[in-house]
């Protein structure tokens, strides 16, 4: 079964002779475990896409199916618990917490949803994520790598069935770059995380299990090669 299902999705901004058409009529699926790159130059609509698959915009048309459930047929209350419960975000800025710990903001997400942290799989994440010795740290004493990979915690600490990565190597060197992928598609393969990942960098996407590349509003499947 296909975890994400994208149906024939338009996105129109304005109206009119100003209209702009920022997606047409997009349809895709992706399986879980599976890791996939979006490609596309700036303003393509990509990150437009990374909005509605993420609920954090709609659709002028289309459905969007996660696990079986359409995200825009939810109630707010219950998409906000949906989405936090269930999707992972990565973005370019890393957007921690200045003023908590590696740990804290690795465990923030289920703080938020009122529970107590799985102290087992905090010790495994801070293993896996190279970042046993920066738990106290804060984020301004961490190298941009390490601020990335602990954003990689958090948005893995809920165990979601989707992560969305936005530009997650935008704002990091070669080396911590190729770190930062290594470690997306061992979370995908060890965890079976299905992972959604925006970028401009086709040597990235590359990394990826599938590309699929965004021009003008119009999604088309590269399959397992960058170009």
């Amino acid at each position: 079964m296909d975890l994400l299902e994208v149906n024939d999705i338009c996105k129109t901004y304005g109206s009119g002779e100003t209209a702009v058409h920022a997606l047409k009529h997009v349809s895709f699926s992706v399986p879980r475990g599976e890791f996939v790159a979006v490609v596309g130059e700036s303003g393509s609509g990509k990150s437009t896409l990374f909005n509605m698959i993420g609920a954090l915009d709609t659709p002028t048309s289309g459905r969007i199916r996660i696990d079986g459930r359409d995200i825009f047929e939810m109630e707010d209350e219950k998409l906000t618990i949906f989405r936090r419960r269930n999707i992972g975000f990565v973005f370019q800025s890393f957007n921690l917490i200045p003023e908590l710990s590696v740990e804290q903001n690795i465990s923030f997400p289920v703080l938020l949803d009122y529970k107590k942290p799985d102290q087992t799989y905090v010790e495994e994440l801070l293993s896996v994520l190279s970042l046993q010795d920066r738990r106290n740290h804060l984020p301004r004493q961490l190298s941009g790598g390490q601020q990335q990979r602990a954003a990689i915690g958090r948005a893995l600490i809920t165990r979601p069935m989707l992560i969305l990565a936005d530009e997650p190597t935008g704002n990091l060197d070669s080396q911590n770059s190729s770190e930062v992928i290594s470690l997306m598609k061992t979370a995908s393969r060890r965890y079976q995380q299905t992972i959604l990942m925006i970028t401009h960098n086709r040597s990235i996407a590359s990394a990826a299990d599938r590309v699929l590349q965004v021009s003008d509003g119009i999604l088309t499947d590269l399959g397992g090669y960058a170009g």
